[in-house]
This record gives C-alpha cells, structure tokens and sequence, in this order.
C-alpha cells in the first residue's frame, strides 16, 4: 500500500511551538533570491568552500541587501532556536555511549527521557539523525520536542570518534567529511539496535533524520526493515540502489520544492518502492526550500515545518504506539 500526495496549499500551523522566543533573521525569506539559497545548498553539502560563496553572493546586484547581510541570513543562528528548554521539567536529557563494533567502536548519543514514566514503565523511541556536521543544538532540539510527547528520542553524534560537535558548522562539516562514510553508517545501524534494547523502550522504534540524517533515515529503513518501525527522512536521498530491494516501510518522506539535488533521486526510489510493495508516504512543500524545517536560518518556513512536524508527530503515532 502507499500514497504519493503533493502539496499546493500549506495550512496554518496546527499547535503553536513552545517557544514564542524564535528570533528569525531580520531578513525575510522572500527577499533573498533563489540563486542565493542554490548557492547556499552547495556550501552547506561541501561542494563550495565559504569564500566561494560570499564570492558569489557579492556578485548579486540587491537593492538594500550585501552579501554580508544574506550571507549571515542564510547561516545557522542556534542560539536564537530553541524550542525547548533543556531544562524543561517535563524531560531529562543525559549522554550516553554505546557500543560500535564495525564502526568507530564506540559512539555517544544525547538521550532524552519524558520524566513522567514510572518504574518498569516503557515508551517507543525515536533515533534521530542531525546533518552533515554533526550533532548541532537544533538536532538537540528536535530530540527535546519528541520526548515531550512521550517518546525516547536519542540523537547520536557522528563526531564523537573526533571529540564530539565543535560548536560550528564549517568545523563540523569538515570534521564529518574526514570521518569513513562506512564507519559512521555503522555507528548509526548500532545506535539503533541499541535504542531498540534499551530497557526503558518498548518494542517500538523509528527514526527521523534531516538532510544527510534523512539518507541514514532511508538507509537504516533499508538495513533493519524489522527493527525499524517507522522511518521519516527529511529531504534525504535513498539508500544505495542495492539495499532498495529490502525496503518495505512504512515510510513518510518530506521533500522541499526548490531542492533539485534530491528530488532528482526521488522518481526512481519511488519506483523501487512500488515494486517492493512498500507502505509510504511523501509530500513535496511548495516553495520551501531544503533545510525548511531548520529553524535557525532564513530556509526555514514556519507554516511546511509545522505541518511536516505535525504529519510527522500523527505518523509516529500510528505505528509506535
């Protein structure tokens, strides 16, 4: 069974965030040409270094805008994110590590607990999987709003073999770049299976990844298709052509209108999954952009975040509970 729908019209978001405190850029969305968040795409996943991107944006003729003034729209500002208060009362988030055999040995997560379970008492959980620069405070964020509704969410850092995230995103990029592909998907295939262990978590798992989370979202839906319950890639490529045969869902797959580098790869995995027979879901947001759920820079767009949040929060329901 499954479903492909495309979104023309985004509604209003359905519940309102937990902070009212999300200070965006004071530069509006609409104002930054598209080449711009193109070029952005680009810095973000390696292809251009950060001079050859400001070169770029210099080379935009905007009244009232400078390449400084896009540039620091389009770069995470994390402080200014937070949705959830690690010192929310309702939660209580610790590291842990966990064992890695054919990865990097040993990994280390961010693990966060809804503080209202009781002795012997156990709840889904949920993997979350940050980007291509490791595990960043909005990734934490994330981990924080699932567990306050109820689930385990456990967010591993693929930099940890390395001394952990370093506390920005170029260093991270660079940092995840030199790290063996192999080796840090191994690292995430182990960190699930020990989620799935975990003695306060039921039988249940899912997975929700962003951007390079979202290909280890699709990646792990194909490697452990009976430890995974659920699996919910944002704006993520497929796993390798050869591992395709073995998914069978149930999947829920957020795509971004202007992101061309992985809509391009969506027409053939939808095939593949069709093929298998596969439970899934995908909706595309019109004019969002990749990264639209981040919301520490100007490519996120409140109302396609929200109600992918909102699909994503009903999906989890469905299938963890």
């Amino acid at each position: 069974m499954h479903s492909s729908t495309k979104t023309n019209t985004i509604k209003q978001n359905c519940n309102k965030p937990k902070s009212d405190k999300l200070n965006r850029p004071s530069v509006a969305t609409s104002a930054i040409p598209q080449q711009a968040f193109d070029w952005y795409d680009e810095y973000a996943h390696g292809d251009i270094d950060r001079r050859t991107f400001i070169t770029r944006l210099a080379s935009l003729s905007i009244v009232g805008l400078s390449a400084g003034v896009i540039s620091s729209a389009l770069m995470p500002n994390y402080a200014n994110a937070e949705q959830v208060s690690f010192n929310d009362p309702t939660i209580k988030a610790t590291y842990h590590t966990f064992p890695s055999p054919h990865g990097h040995e040993e990994g280390q997560g961010y693990l966060v607990v809804p503080n209202g379970l009781k002795e012997g008492e156990v709840a889904p959980a949920v993997l979350v999987v940050h980007e291509n620069r490791g595990l960043n405070p909005y990734i934490k964020d994330v981990a924080r709003r699932l567990a306050t509704k109820g689930y385990i969410a456990f967010a591993p850092d693929a930099l940890f073999p390395l001394g952990g995230y370093p506390g920005n995103d170029d260093d991270g990029r660079a940092m995840q770049r030199s790290l063996a592909r192999e080796k840090i998907e191994q690292d995430f295939i182990a960190a699930a299976k020990w989620l799935k262990s975990h003695d306060k978590t039921s039988n249940k798992l899912g997975v929700v990844g962003f951007c390079f989370g979202g290909y280890i979202s699709n990646l792990l839906a194909a490697t452990l298709p009976q430890e995974i319950d659920a699996a919910v890639p944002f704006y993520g490529t497929p796993a390798p052509v050869e591992r395709q045969e073995k998914v069978k869902g149930p999947l829920l797959l957020h795509f971004a209108q202007h992101d061309k580098r992985v809509n391009a790869t969506w027409p053939g995995y939808e095939e593949v999954l069709k093929r298998n027979g596969a439970t899934y879901q995908a909706y595309t947001y019109d004019n969002a952009q990749h990264g639209f759920h981040n919301d520490s820079t100007s490519r996120y767009s409140p109302n396609d975040a929200e109600l992918a949040w909102q699909r994503t929060l009903s999906f989890f329901e469905q299938h963890l509970r």
